[in-house]
């Protein structure tokens, strides 16, 4: 591994606190450990390419939510100040340490590293100058033909107004002149967004991207002018949908609205650029994009890193980990072997089925679950909350609307305001419409984030209900890189909870009490904080949680009063971590590590117990936020059945022992690299793991 510490700097630790960590901070050092990745020589070439793409995008996705959040609160007078006692303008400061530091290695581990290697792999990137003739011919053609058509150079004259720059566009800034003029102008030329970014030269001879091809052609494009200077430019806006959905009377057409404006209104946050632009232009751009120097960002190489999934996506499994090809969970092979979606529902009676993805298929169990319950004419109703799909091709979304056409009762509720997927929540959301399935778009003020499906049958001896409680999306796509657990039952009591928690998403149900599971914001807080008392007060108190965020304050300090009463407790938490582990007096039997690795670690598992006290295990969609607790509808239910808590105790402690990796978090906010002694890699320990269960080497969960 290239580094082993990662520095992002939180401010030092007085004898008296602070308490809490910064939670900007500590997303940027998630963004390093990601790096770290991207960094490490012992990976795949073309894994590597891909934890860099990765990690542009989420600073993108940073700067649109976070960072811009952090400047409205800027104008609040006076400004708000973080649990960890920033002020705004304060982290804003520290945020730019930490994005130029990981800007500069970001830069240095592409240009010095992976491109080398690429082109030795023979992947070349190539520029405009150093082609031949006969690919400057080529490229030639292929601008006339197929990018010409496509471009818009726009003037800024007086008769002519700035353009607006849309979000995270890439952008040439061209000066022209006339021939025999003095004054130069200026013109923008968006590069467009539905043409490949790197242009493959015949015969595999390289990669040139699109912003070059299109500034070696400008003379096409301003025919009899002067090119003074052309400049690659990328902007970043606002991005984070702001609407008080209380106050709407149509939540979709609110939605709808607030997106237009969005598009047209969001204020810069960032502004990105190439190290040749002259000051002339920079100026204008800071003028015209109402921004100052502290929003602009020096790249040297290639903007928008992001772009690279292209380059991820060649036919080159040399490059790549050998793709995982998810096996079906064992008791539901013989089901999915028959093809009877009923055999499906008497699994489930016969207990609880849980699937860990994506070793364990998604396909075969959760997607498999709404077929059956889809084709099954004993099935009366199907309700499902949808946060984040793949849109009207998911064999999911299929299955809704073949149950609605054959008459079945289906409701969807659909979450409008899920970030970055608005839009296309509304496009599939009136698709289901349409087919006659039953759409709601949640509960007034809060968002819908719980993972739930209820299907109700009719069966001989009456009405039963079946349900899925997950921690992930129902996602097809996500689910072959996202790693998450899901319970199948047939519970009664669960089966009534679910009942009872669509009647609150979808009426005016003032249900606040559930036999078993624990929904936020009706009491997930309260109840979360109780068992985590509870084991303050036992002499062998033990608390494990994973999740992908711990950032809630009043959770945070019960597990400091739980530690500092002897409870030991540890904590695997994938990003945002603002509770301090090990510190003498307040957190020193805390520990907190961080796994990071080829697929996404996204369960939420909850233990409360010792083996001598018999453990209590819950799952769910719930992270340990404010927002998660107070502002969402969250689902967490318990697993009852001891072989499934046996096998979520296998879960926590392959993590636990995982020491290739792993991270562990300091004191002072640091991060660093466990150190690798036994060699155990929890998500390949997981395939082999999954593998046994599939081929009846191990014969009941958790042996």
């Amino acid at each position: 591994m290239a580094e082993a510490q990662l520095e992002i700097a939180h401010p030092p630790l007085p004898d008296a606190g602070p308490r809490y960590l910064n939670r900007e901070l500590s997303h940027l050092s998630f963004e390093e450990r990601v790096l770290a990745l991207a960094e490490d020589p012992s990976l795949p070439l073309l894994e590597r390419v891909r934890f860099l793409a990765i990690l542009s995008q989420n600073l993108d996705e940073f700067y649109q939510v976070r960072v811009a959040g952090l400047k409205e609160q800027q104008a609040v007078v006076p400004p708000p100040v973080s649990p960890d006692g920033l002020t705004p303008g304060e982290q804003l400061s520290a945020i730019r340490r930490g994005v130029d530091a990981l800007g500069a290695r970001q830069s240095r581990v592409f240009n010095k590293d992976l491109l080398p290697r690429l082109a030795e792999a023979g992947i070349h990137f190539l520029r405009t100058v150093d082609l031949s003739h006969a690919d400057l011919a080529y490229l030639a053609d292929v601008f006339n033909e197929q990018i010409f058509p496509v471009l818009t150079p726009l003037a800024v004259d007086p008769a002519h107004p700035f353009p607006y720059i849309s979000n995270l566009s890439l952008n040439l800034a061209v000066m022209v002149r006339e021939p025999l003029g003095r004054r130069s102008r200026f013109a923008r030329v968006k590069v467009p967004p539905v043409l490949p970014r790197f242009i493959a030269l015949p015969e595999g001879r390289g990669f040139v991207p699109l912003e070059q091809v299109i500034a070696a052609h400008l003379d096409v494009l301003f025919p009899g002018m002067e090119i003074v200077g052309h400049h690659p430019f990328r902007v970043t806006r606002d991005a984070d949908l702001d609407l008080v959905d209380d106050e709407a009377e149509d939540l979709l057409a609110a939605i709808q609205m607030e997106l237009r404006r969005r598009r047209r209104q969001a204020p810069v946050v960032r502004l990105e650029i190439d190290s040749g632009m002259s000051e002339e232009v920079l100026g204008l751009l800071l003028r015209e994009l109402e921004i100052d120097s502290s929003d602009v960002y020096l790249i040297d190489g290639l903007l928008d890193l992001g772009a690279l999934w292209a380059i991820y996506q060649l036919d080159r499994p040399d490059l790549k980990e050998e793709p995982w090809a998810a096996v079906t969970q064992i008791r539901l092979k013989e089901q999915n072997a028959d093809g009877e979606g009923a055999e499906l529902f008497d699994v489930m009676r016969d207990g609880d089925v849980l699937v860990h993805h994506p070793y364990e298929s998604f396909a075969t169990s959760v997607e498999a679950f709404i077929d059956a319950a889809a084709a099954d004419p004993g099935v009366l109703a199907i309700k499902q909350t949808l946060y984040r799909t793949s849109g009207p091709a998911s064999p999911i979304v299929r299955s809704l609307i073949r149950a609605a056409e054959t008459g079945k009762q289906v409701v969807a509720l659909v979450e409008l305001k899920a970030r970055g997927d608005e839009q296309a929540n509304i496009a599939w959301a009136q698709a289901l419409e349409e087919a006659g399935v039953h759409v709601v778009y949640g509960v007034v003020g809060l968002k819908t984030h719980a993972k739930v499906t209820l299907v109700v049958r009719h069966e001989p001896d009456g009405i039963r209900r079946y349900v899925h409680v997950g921690t992930g999306n129902y996602n097809p796509r996500t689910a072959l890189t996202y790693e998450d657990v899901g319970l199948l039952t047939a519970d009664p009591d669960i089966g009534h909870d679910a009942g009872e928690l669509f009647n609150f998403l979808t009426g005016y149900s003032r249900q606040r009490q559930f036999r078993k599971l624990v929904v936020a914001p009706l009491g997930m807080r309260a109840h979360l904080t109780q068992l985590i008392r509870r084991e303050a007060t036992r002499p062998d108190g033990r608390i494990v949680l994973k999740v992908n965020h711990l950032v809630d304050p009043e959770i945070i300090d019960a597990l400091y009063e739980a530690a500092q009463a002897g409870a030991d407790i540890d904590l695997v938490v994938r990003g945002l971590c603002a509770l301090r582990p090990g510190v003498p007096g307040l957190s020193q039997r805390i520990r907190v590590r961080s796994i990071v690795g080829r697929f996404l670690e996204h369960s939420r598992i909850f233990r409360f117990g010792s083996d001598r006290e018999g453990a209590q295990y819950y799952l769910g969609s719930a992270d340990l936020m404010p927002r998660n607790l107070d502002r969402r509808v969250e689902a967490v239910t318990p697993i009852l059945d001891p072989a499934l808590k046996a096998r979520l105790a296998q879960i926590m402690e392959v993590v636990l022992s995982d020491d290739q990796l792993a991270w562990q978090l300091n004191p002072d906010g640091t991060w660093e690299k466990v150190p690798t002694r036994r060699g155990i890699n929890s998500q390949r320990r997981f395939e082999e793991l999954a593998l046994a269960r599939a081929q009846g080497l191990i014969v009941r969960d958790g042996d």
